[in-house]
């Protein structure tokens, strides 16, 4: 006698409890039995604090909005081959940033995975969000190594070329427009359950304003609130977060 099985489930937007286990056993089985590690997260804060300190070092680099002496391409060419000092040290804060922001996104991505399964959108979501803010920061040194060189012998540059770094130096790297992407994909999976729910409504605050400020003329102002996202949500995982290590 042959006998067939066939399931029929009310609810099929739901996934069963066989789908669950099996979700839950790769996730052991790919991890192993050790608990899981948190190097991720300290990438995360790490990459906040030099975030932090890339907007901070990059005002300082202020030749530009200087009101004595805009619209004097010379006098203002002048002024910034002062602050090469900061520049570099902006430069090197945005980079080291932009580096363990990788980390901290494939590790967050791995992270929300193992809750939200390989079917929700929310884990690349958040990935993409804070890949493209580290290209961003990439992006926003790269005429430093142009002009920082260039400035102590000043015959070799252009007066309004400078005036434009200096530009450049001030704006690309305060968009962290996609960061706050990131943001909202942590709170709808902290509505889910996949994360802590403080977590989920600090992404919904810090990171629901970087993403406005950064679609609107504002959109510099999510220099100074990205990062603050970004290094408080880190913190959060690698200092919280006890029920997903511990279970």
């Amino acid at each position: 006698m042959t006998t067939t099985t066939i399931t029929n489930p009310a609810r099929t937007d739901l996934a069963s409890e066989h789908t669950r286990a099996d979700r839950t056993s790769d996730s052991s089985t790919h991890d192993g039995d050790a608990r899981p590690s948190r190097h991720w997260a300290l990438a995360g804060v790490g990459a906040g604090l030099a975030g932090i300190g890339a907007i901070v070092s990059s005002g300082i680099v202020d030749a530009v909005y200087d009101p004595d002496i805009q619209g004097d391409p010379g006098a203002i060419a002048d002024k910034l081959a002062t602050q090469t000092g900061a520049a570099f040290v902006f430069h090197t804060f945005a980079l080291v940033s932009a580096v363990l922001l990788v980390v901290f996104a494939a590790g967050l991505l791995r992270r929300l995975r193992h809750r939200l399964g390989g079917d929700s959108l929310l884990p690349m979501a958040a990935f993409a969000g804070l890949a493209g803010t580290a290209v961003v920061q990439v992006i926003g040194t790269s005429l430093d190594t142009e002009f920082l060189f260039g400035l102590p012998h000043q015959d070799v540059l252009v007066d309004s070329n400078v005036v434009m770094y200096g530009h450049f130096i001030g704006t690309v790297p305060w968009c962290w427009v996609l960061a706050g992407l990131a943001g909202l994909a942590l709170h709808l999976a902290g509505r889910a359950g996949a994360v802590p729910r403080w977590v989920g409504r600090v992404g919904l605050v810090l990171g629901g304003l970087t993403l406005l400020f950064g679609i609107s003329p504002l959109q510099y102002v999510a220099g100074m609130v990205g990062p603050v996202w970004l290094l408080v949500t880190a913190l959060g995982f690698a200092l919280g977060d006890k029920a997903y290590r511990n279970a």
